[in-house]
């Protein structure tokens, strides 16, 4: 086992992959840029090291940086977390070229995994169904994208070639938005990722999304830790996610798990990692992605199989074999987890930096919360706004949504905008609680959102504004002659008597 590990993230994710370290008694070490010099993850790790000015450019996609300060502090292993680095193949390489161990797949795997038109091609060879698309990145020549989104036929889909999450995808709907579309996905994949190659793809209308988590070791033992369902999405951003899916059986199950741990043997996975796929409406699947990192939402594959993914994840890398066959792994109980954003829902999901002047987080049986914020903290603008994720796990599915109901409303951030109150409506949803869901859930539920505020709540909000006035007066009022004057307060309108001085 290793004794000091780098962490190459920040947040929540690098909270997490803190702890694991602690419980494993490795020391961790992290890095921050200028603008999370007092971030939680700093005062969290061991040791920690400034890598640069806040772009993510300069700091966390800097490559050099990074490296240079893991082997300042004598690490032995690099753990990327998920987003900036964590499936860049370079980086991969430079950290095992610096003598260290990259915790996660090798840098040729990376580029054949993470490269989307890459891994299209060696499922197609591997014999997984793949949705119908591009076989190369979208050109420069406008004509000949326009002609390929012709053959696919509308809507398609733009995807990023060299990173996940969300962004770099675009969809869209006739000729007449391709171009505008193209170029908004290269800037934000090349933001994200460093790499602005994009495709096409045809959009499946109304899939389910569904991934399979896998492990494998360095011996070429893989397994799957069973299934995900990550349907509802806002701009192809997962936001809630849950194990296990509603919409499989035993059998569909069965097969797409054998599948999953087909396409990692295909591309010699090893660590964890993720094989998302899509399921249309006739119970047909097709593969979508290989997400070559640990997911944001590897908690409720944690909550329902037992298996702490981060730990495996470390001990897989330090050369160890894996501690479960397949035979081993059940699923038990249900779990779901949300994201929780530093967004206004009611403005059209904007970015809300600032501080946190309040904070008080959930608590309660089957409820567990990760994440990088504490009372005080100043939410930059600069990094993805994810704060925390919250999980609830429950014996059923309803036990674990009516957790998870109640976990949002005990839930409270002052201060910035966050995600919380939309998500309480998500899972207060009839369709929701039956288990009716698709990729098309918020637009066809949300539109247009806006909090909407309890009778109750209301009434309580006015009796105490009453009490306010009776005590202290109302608003102040002008005497005329420019002097302030208040309305007499209830002691002074009903006299001493009630004080018992009569």
């Amino acid at each position: 086992m290793f004794t000091k590990i780098l962490i190459a993230n920040r947040g929540e994710i690098a909270c997490r992959v803190i702890r694991a370290c602690r419980e494993l008694g490795v020391r961790a070490v992290a890095v921050y840029s200028e603008a999370d010099r007092a971030a939680r993850h700093v005062a969290r790790a061991d040791e920690a090291y400034c890598i640069g000015p806040a772009p993510p450019l300069e700091s966390y996609l800097n490559i050099e940086r990074i490296v240079e300060a893991a082997k300042a502090a004598d690490a032995e292993a690099v753990h990327p977390g998920y987003g900036f680095l964590a499936e860049n193949g370079s980086f991969a390489d430079a950290v095992e070229a610096a003598g260290l161990v990259f915790i996660g797949p090798s840098g040729d795997t990376l580029r054949l995994a993470g490269d989307k038109l890459g891994a299209r091609r060696t499922m197609t060879a591997a014999g997984v169904p793949i949705i119908p698309g591009m076989a190369a990145g979208a050109g420069d020549d406008a004509a000949e994208v326009l002609a390929e989104a012709g053959k696919l036929g509308y809507p398609v889909m733009v995807k990023a070639a060299g990173g996940g999450g969300g962004k770099g995808m675009r969809a869209v709907s006739c000729d007449g938005d391709l171009e505008e579309c193209l170029a908004a996905a290269r800037r934000e994949a090349k933001g994200a990722f460093g790499d602005d190659t994009v495709y096409l793809e045809k959009c499946i209308v109304r899939p389910r999304h569904v991934e399979f988590q896998i492990m494998a070791d360095n011996d070429g033992d893989v397994v799957h830790l069973f299934e995900r369902e990550c349907s509802i999405q806002r701009r192809h951003q997962k936001i809630v996610e849950e194990s296990p899916s509603p919409a499989l059986d035993d059998e569909l199950r069965a097969r797409m798990g054998t599948a999953a741990c087909d396409v990692a043997r295909a591309v010699s996975y090893r660590n964890a990692g993720t094989v998302e796929f899509l399921l249309d409406a006739d119970g047909e699947f097709y593969f979508l992605e290989v997400n070559a990192r640990v997911q944001v939402e590897h908690p409720v594959t944690e909550m329902v199989t037992g298996v702490d993914i981060v730990k495996t994840q470390i001990a897989v890398a330090a050369g160890e074999k894996l501690p479960f066959s397949q035979e081993d792994l059940s699923q038990r109980g249900h779990a779901i987890e949300c994201r929780i954003y530093a967004e206004d829902p009611a403005a059209g999901f904007l970015p809300s930096a600032g501080k946190v002047v309040f904070l008080r987080e959930p608590q309660g049986p089957g409820v567990r919360l990760d994440g990088g914020i504490y009372q005080g903290y100043d939410v930059p603008v600069h990094y993805d706004p994810i704060l925390a994720k919250l999980i609830t796990w429950g014996a059923d599915r309803d036990e674990a949504r009516r957790r998870m109901a109640e976990a949002l409303r005990e839930y409270v951030i002052l201060g910035i905008h966050t995600t919380i109150p939309f998500l309480r409506d998500v899972i207060d949803h009839p369709a929701y609680a039956a288990g009716d869901t698709n990729t098309d859930f918020i637009a066809d539920h949300f539109p247009a959102w806006r909090e909407k505020v309890p009778v109750e709540v209301l009434e309580k909000a006015l009796a105490a504004a009453a009490a306010a006035e009776l005590v202290s007066g109302p608003a102040a009022l002008s005497a005329g002659d420019g002097a302030v004057q208040r309305a007499p307060s209830p002691w002074q309108t009903v006299g001493p008597w009630q004080n018992g001085a009569a």
